[in-house]
């Protein structure tokens, strides 16, 4: 940090505000760092700012289990949902308990499928690595195995880094989110946190369909933001040539972000390559979703022509809301 004030003449006390003028004020050859740091360091001073409710998934999207399921229901619950942790409630999700983690499960399975090493090596089939898994009792309930794990619980307005801090600290990674009056509002887990600073964390375990460009009937095209910018440009057009500002990036989205520094938002229009200009039709928080990619030419055909059906739109509505105008009798 000394280092970075002599470089950039900051003064002592001052470096958040300095650090945000400079991102603000300069190109990214001008500061040494890469478009991706300058992405980066943006994130984490805007973080600074974000709540939890800024970053929670909704009490809606929660996938959660009863502390009655069974252990058998459990595997299949994991399994399909593709996370590692689930929350645990009694009757509703108003009333929760705990955690359970896949990692207890498979060690609880594996403990209560070991089989005596010496019984194994005198069978005339031993079991592979020394498990009879056909004597685990998948009909057990959560709450019987002892399976659960402790769940933070945090308010909507509390900053998001003040819980990154606490996870850390406890290691405990998931948290809920109460309102007031105890009811559940949301979840947070530590990758959510972390992914306002880095950006959209996808594992192998995540199987959404693949990232489509959609040629439109106005010539335009719609785009997902996790297409990657040579997909892009062999849809599109040999023209949409990122260049240099798209060498960091594998993504439209990620493109995007270093165009503008920060995660855009929804209705923005951003400068594309060339002739291009790039509408954003669906983004949160922490990635572009869906854009419309189109020339300069064409969105301007396209706004006249949606500015002339409001028009036309507005003097019909005029026309219904004055029938005596059409008969040709004026007021008396």
């Amino acid at each position: 940090m000394r280092a970075l004030r002599t470089l950039f003449g900051w003064r002592a006390g001052s470096a958040r505000a300095d650090l945000q003028v400079v991102l603000d004020a300069t190109a990214p050859d001008e500061t040494s760092f890469t478009t991706i740091e300058r992405t980066m360091l943006r994130n984490i001073l805007s973080l600074h700012d974000q709540r939890i409710a800024d970053v929670m998934v909704p009490r809606a999207d929660i996938v959660a289990v009863k502390r009655d399921i069974s252990l058998g229901e459990l595997m299949s619950i994991f399994e399909s949902a593709g996370h590692s942790r689930l929350v645990v409630y009694n009757d509703t999700l108003d009333d929760p308990e705990g955690i359970v983690h896949i990692r207890d499960l498979v060690s609880f399975m594996v403990a209560k499928a070991k089989v005596d090493p010496e019984a194994n090596a005198k069978r005339k089939k031993p079991f592979p690595a020394g498990l009879d898994l056909r004597s685990v009792n998948l009909g057990i309930a959560l709450a019987d195995a002892g399976l659960m794990r402790k769940l933070l619980y945090v308010p909507p307005s509390m900053p998001a880094i003040d819980l990154l801090a606490q996870m850390q600290a406890t290691r405990i990674h998931l948290a809920l989110v109460v309102d007031e009056y105890g009811g559940t509002d949301g979840l947070v887990s530590i990758e959510d946190i972390v992914e306002q600073v880095v950006g959209e964390i996808d594992d192998e375990h995540d199987a959404d369909e693949a990232p489509t460009v959609v040629k439109q009937s106005d010539n335009s095209f719609i785009a997902d933001g996790r297409a990657s910018l040579e997909d892009v440009r062999s849809v599109v057009g040999e023209d949409f040539n990122t260049g240099e500002a798209g060498e960091d990036v594998d993504t439209l989205g990620g493109y995007l972000v270093t165009q503008v520094g920060r995660f855009p938002v929804r209705g923005e229009v951003i400068s594309g390559p060339g002739d291009y200009e790039i509408e954003v039709l669906d983004a949160d928080p922490r990635r572009v979703k869906r854009v419309r990619i189109g020339t300069r030419k064409d969105r301007s055909a396209l706004r006249l022509r949606e500015a002339r059906r409001r028009e036309i739109a507005a003097d019909a509505a005029s026309t219904d809301k004055n029938p005596s105008s059409r008969d040709g009798a004026g007021a008396a």
